[in-house]
């Protein structure tokens, strides 16, 4: 009989995200009458803009046609997509990159999560507390763990405690380690890493040949000037830097699915026999079996967001989102609530009083407000007594969840 990787029995019952939407099904089916807001999973809501739509539609054209049919692309992605992200999202930053230093993907969370395949079953990993799950558990699926604890934290794995009294930017790491996730603007708190909190990372890494892995995802949304979108604009991190970005949350993209992982070459990690490897050539052998690329007509699209109709377009999109951070934000913290986040990017991460259970509480809010978010400990054990809200919702629907909270007085 065939034998499974125990290492998945490690692992929670089932993924946070989904977690949440059982609970909601289960209360939706016990009150089919319940007027439910979710602020939950940071799923858009706002369509496609018209620049996108209109290139999309275009490719689909192409592919009509015998002599614009296009079947397996490059596994990399095409060249019109990869000149534009290093155009605009690089360029515009004073990076210089070369086209096959940045790989286009299906979603930065495939990338993340996979990442690791090119990285010895050994190597120790630091990550931040709280943080979004998946770089956690794909490497207790790999195998880089013990057993979690009592207190949900895995052995073998370093903690980067992100509290309030540190600013959510967790200290670097007092033990040695191969591999450190980090991501800013931060999912969950919604807080930024500022260049100076960059360099010392970068730094740290370059002294003791760690490996940043840096997830960059919500960037667009960063509104105060002089923060950093890319790691890169920190001299010295393309030696010890990989980082991910996605048009999932930037252009609405979380059904069409198209992102980029940029792997420089300076970039070296040793093999066994003490040489110094290539990372971009190994995660371009890795993409090259198990990939088979986006689509020609998602990769027009992304291309679009570049454009000179869809970059304006796009800022206002994300300005809409942002406002309704701001409208959640304003909203709570006008009710006496303790809040961070949502300045720089589309999450508010609520304080909650002490004591109380953020699993709990999340049963409370949806009984009482009929709102939906995200318990915090799901996001690590340094999450507990925090709570989850996006601003991804529709802008009335968004107003009248505060509203709910609001009146609620869930703490009196």
């Amino acid at each position: 009989m065939a034998q499974i990787n125990s290492n998945y029995l490690k692992l929670p019952g089932s993924y946070l995200f989904a977690a949440v939407a059982k609970k909601v099904a289960a209360f939706r089916e016990a009150h089919p009458e319940a007027d439910i807001i979710r602020l939950g999973i940071g799923d858009v809501t706002r369509p496609l803009v018209p620049a996108v739509v209109e290139a999309m539609h275009r490719a689909v054209g192409e592919m009509a046609s015998c002599e614009t049919f296009r079947g397996y692309g490059p596994e990399q992605g095409y060249d019109f997509l990869i000149d534009a992200v290093i155009r605009a999202e690089y360029g515009s930053r004073g990076v210089g990159l070369d086209r096959d230093e940045v790989f286009v993907s299906d979603g930065s969370k495939c990338d993340v999560a996979n990442i690791q395949e090119i990285f010895d079953s050994g190597s120790r990993v630091a990550i931040g507390d709280p943080v979004y799950p998946v770089y956690l558990d794909t490497n207790v699926m790999a195998g880089r763990t013990g057993e979690a604890g009592p207190d949900g934290r895995f052995e073998g794995v370093t903690y980067l405690a992100a509290t309030a009294e540190n600013g959510f930017a967790p200290a670097l790491p007092e033990r040695p380690v191969d591999l450190i996730y980090l991501c800013s603007p931060n999912n969950p708190t919604g807080t930024v890493l500022s260049r100076e909190e960059l360099a010392k990372w970068v730094a740290y890494a370059r002294e003791t040949g760690a490996v940043i892995l840096f997830d960059s995802a919500y960037s667009a949304y960063i509104r105060e000037p002089g923060l950093p979108g890319s790691i890169y604009e920190i001299p010295g991190a393309k030696e010890v830097a990989v980082e991910f970005k996605s048009f999932s949350k930037t252009a609405g993209f979380t059904g069409v699915r198209c992102a980029f992982t940029v792997v420089p070459k300076a970039l070296k990690a040793r093999a066994a026999d003490g040489t110094l490897r290539s990372l971009n050539a190994l995660w371009n052998r890795r993409q090259c079996t198990k990939f088979n690329g986006v689509s020609y007509v998602v990769q027009r699209g992304a291309e679009a967001v570049y454009s000179e109709a869809g970059l304006p377009q796009i800022r206002q999109q994300i300005d809409y989102y942002m406002e309704n951070a701001r409208i959640i934000r304003e909203g709570l913290s006008g009710a006496g609530y303790t809040v961070f986040g949502g300045k720089n990017a589309p999450y508010i991460w609520w304080k909650l009083p002490d004591g109380l259970d953020s699993m709990r509480f999340s049963d409370t809010l949806l009984e009482r407000c009929r709102v939906v978010g995200t318990p915090g400990v799901g996001f690590g054990p340094g999450g507990e007594g925090y709570f989850r809200l996006t601003a991804f919702g529709d802008r009335e629907r968004t107003k009248e969840a505060v509203e709910r909270i609001r009146q609620a007085e869930l703490f009196a």
